[in-house]
């Protein structure tokens, strides 16, 4: 199997990431951010509530006890004339509530003025790197399957660069469910734009599944597999939309199967339109240089093999235009009925993706419903069994 292609043309300096910076900078860096309504002030009212009740919380809860014992001890002090012992046991108390009130404080707001750094950092890493930083963005307009499930959706520490095409590394996440079910999925992402939409494909890796299947959050028919030679169906799963199989062949040659097996077996990969996207279940966007030379790596490996695939072009749409021609600017509807004078865009199919192509078919995840199906049987069994044993006990 031939390994991943030169990357040289993607440039990749990781020292900002990890070498001293100034403090003075970074504090500026952040007021700008925040001047330009980037990320919102860390001192904001919802903020400064949540510390406030924190503490009023941490002292309602143990300042009582501690009173009841200073009471306490201070009586029996006073009574067997140890005044000074009495003392410092008041003192002590207080002050161990005061050094724990302190820390809350100190530790709410590192947390919230924490970010400033990466921030910083980041945002040099991209202008090393002849790329873009932004921090923060709600409700990211991307196709893919990620970014329309749940609410509260937003991307994070995104950095995008546009030579030779667009590329967007981000972190993603939104929350599914309510109440004591909510749950907040956390996501990175890799989206690049390709030169022409392209048939919806999956390629579902199975090194990162679990008991009870993909770990996607959508699933697809068995109808929609396409197995391929090799070992590829030993790294990934892949979908392609029902009569689309020669074309999913077309796009995934050998040599693109053996760039995918080595620098993205780990990943989850998504055409959609003209996008693909690379996810996992960790943050992409991160001060590791370990983590983004891996990333530049795996998108350096599929740049040069991104114009065979603009060469792609839907039959269905050829055959769809043919039988309704339109007639060109200038022509005459006689002219345009002869033969060998068809318009020229109809030599050629135009760029895009006919209808059955564009999304693939999305199915029920039943199994994990089955398997808390077979606990709960279990469960109310177990609980039955219990109860006939009692009552006959």
């Amino acid at each position: 199997m031939s390994g991943p292609g030169p990357v040289a043309s993607v440039s990749f300096d990781p020292r900002p990431l990890t070498e001293p910076v100034d403090r003075n900078s970074v504090v500026a860096f952040a007021r700008r951010l925040r001047q330009n309504g980037q990320v919102p002030s860390p001192f904001n009212t919802i903020a400064v509530i949540v510390t406030v009740a924190v503490i009023c919380v941490f002292v309602f809860v143990f300042g009582t006890t501690f009173v009841s014992i200073i009471v306490s001890v201070v009586a029996a002090s006073a009574g067997s004339g140890g005044g000074g012992f009495g003392l410092l046991f008041f003192l002590l108390p207080v002050l161990v509530m005061v050094g724990v009130a302190v820390a809350i404080v100190v530790s709410v707001a590192r947390a919230l003025t924490g970010g400033r750094e990466r921030w910083y950092r980041l945002d040099r890493f991209a202008r090393a790197n002849g790329m873009t930083y932004v921090p923060q963005l709600a409700a990211p307009a991307l196709p893919g399957m990620i970014f329309g499930v749940g609410d509260s959706r937003h991307s994070t520490d995104l950095v995008r660069g546009d030579r030779p095409r667009f590329v967007e590394f981000g972190n993603y996440s939104y929350t599914t469910g309510s109440g004591k079910d909510r749950t907040t999925h956390q996501w990175g992402y890799v989206a690049v734009r390709l030169d022409v939409p392209l048939p919806n494909i999956v390629l579902d890796a199975t090194s990162n599944n679990s008991l009870f299947g993909s770990n996607l959050p959508a699933s697809f028919g068995k109808d929609q597999r396409l197995r391929l030679e090799g070992d590829f169906d030993q790294h990934f799963a892949l979908y392609a939309p029902v009569g689309y199989e020669r074309d999913a062949l077309y796009l995934f040659t050998p040599d693109i199967m053996a760039r995918f097996i080595d620098n993205s077996a780990a990943l989850d990969v998504e055409i959609v339109d003209d996008w693909l996207f690379l996810y996992g279940q960790r943050a992409f966007s991160t001060l590791d240089p370990a983590t983004w030379a891996w990333l530049f790596s795996v998108v350096g490996a599929l740049l040069d093999k991104f114009a065979q695939w603009s060469r792609w072009r839907d039959e269905r749409l050829a055959a769809d235009a043919a039988a309704t021609p339109s007639v060109p600017a200038g022509a005459s509807a006689a002219s345009a009925a002869v033969p060998f004078a068809a318009p020229p865009e109809l030599l050629r199919p135009p760029p895009g993706v006919a209808p059955p192509g564009r999304r693939l078919t999305r199915r029920f995840g039943w199994v994990g419903f089955v398997v808390i199906g077979v606990f709960m049987l279990i469960w109310l069994f177990q609980v039955f069994a219990g109860g006939m044993f009692a009552l006959f006990s």
